[in-house]
C-alpha cells in the first residue's frame, strides 16, 4: 500500500536506528521525500516500482539505502540515485541494467550491490568499471571477456561470486585488478588460469574450488596478498607439500578440507 497517510512518514523519520519497510510494495513522493530525513540505515523491501520524483527525494538520505524488490530503473531514477552519498546503495533485485542507467550508476560512490544482475553487457561493464568503491555482482553466471576485461579496471573490491567458470583470458585480465577479488562460485580452474591469477595482488577468495593440479596449486603459491582456497577436499601430497613451505600460509586439515589462508 501507498504510504502516505495521516503524516505516518514524518513521523517514522525520525524513528531512531535502522528503518525497514519490507511490507510496501508502492512508495507515494511525499512519502519518500518524508523518509528521505531518516538519519540511519532505511530499507525497501517489497517495492515494485519507484517515481523518478521519489529517487529524487531518496538519493538524499545520509544513510545507507536499500531498494529491494525493484527489478527495473528508468534512466531518470538512476541519474538520480548516482548521487546518493549517504553509504551503501542496495539494488540487488535489478534484473536488467541498460547501458544508459549502467552508465550513470557508475558515478556512484561507494558500496553499490547489483546482485541480481546475470548477465552484463560489455558496454555495461565498461561503464561500471569507472565506478568508485566495493562493486558486488555475484548474480552473474557468465561473463564475455571483453567485460572481464573492463571490470579488470575497476578500482575497489569486485564481487564475482556467481561465475563457475572463467576463461582463461577472462583470468588474465582479472588477474590486473586492484583491489579485492572475489571468485568464490568457481569450481574448476584451469592451469593456464591459475597461472594468471597468481599474479594478483591483493585478497583473493577461491573458496568453491574443490580440487587443484598440482601445476594450478604451484602458480597459486606465488600470489601475493591474501588467497582463500577453504573449499579443497582433493589435493595431493604435493600440493599440500607445496602450500606448507609457505611459513605466512594458514595450513589446516578440517572434515576432509584443506584449509588454505595467507594473510
Amino acid at each position: 500500500m501507498p504510504l502516505n497517510l495521516n503524516g505516518l512518514p514524518d513521523w517514522l523519520a525520525k524513528i531512531g536506528g535502522s528503518l525497514s519497510l519490507r511490507g510496501l510494495t508502492s512508495l507515494s513522493d511525499a512519502a519518500a521525500e518524508s523518509l528521505a530525513k531518516h538519519e540511519r540505515p532505511l530499507s525497501f523491501g517489497g517495492l515494485t516500482s519507484l517515481s523518478d520524483t521519489a529517487a529524487e527525494s531518496l538519493a538524499k538520505h545520509g544513510s545507507d539505502l536499500g531498494l529491494c524488490g525493484l527489478t527495473s530503473l528508468s534512466d531518470a531514477a538512476a541519474e538520480s540515485l548516482a548521487k546518493h552519498r549517504g553509504g551503501r546503495l542496495y539494488l540487488e533485485d535489478l534484473t536488467s541494467l541498460s547501458d544508459t542507467v549502467a552508465k550513470s550508476l557508475a558515478k556512484h560512490k561507494g558500496w553499490l550491490k547489483l546482485s541480481g544482475l546475470t548477465e552484463l553487457s560489455d558496454a555495461a561493464a565498461e561503464s561500471l568499471a569507472k565506478h568508485e568503491g566495493e562493486l558486488l555482482l555475484g548474480g552473474l553466471t557468465e561473463l564475455s571477456d571483453a567485460a572481464a576485461e573492463s571490470l579488470a579496471k575497476h578500482e575497489g573490491e569486485l564481487l564475482l561470486g556467481g561465475l563457475t567458470e572463467l576463461s582463461d583470458a577472462a583470468a588474465e585480465s582479472l588477474a590486473k585488478h586492484k583491489g579485492e577479488l572475489d571468485l568464490y562460485g568457481l569450481t574448476s580452474l584451469s592451469d593456464a588460469a591459475a597461472e594468471s591469477l597468481a599474479k594478483h595482488k591483493g585478497k583473493l577468495n577461491l573458496d568453491g574450488l574443490t580440487s587443484l593440479s598440482d601445476t594450478a596449486a604451484e602458480a597459486l603459491t606465488k600470489h601475493e596478498g591474501e588467497l582463500l582456497l577453504g573449499g579443497l577436499t582433493i589435493f595431493s601430497d604435493a600440493t599440500v607439500e607445496l602450500f606448507a613451505k609457505r611459513a605466512d600460509w594458514s595450513l589446516r586439515l578440517e572434515f576432509g578440507h584443506l584449509k588454505v589462508k595467507i594473510e
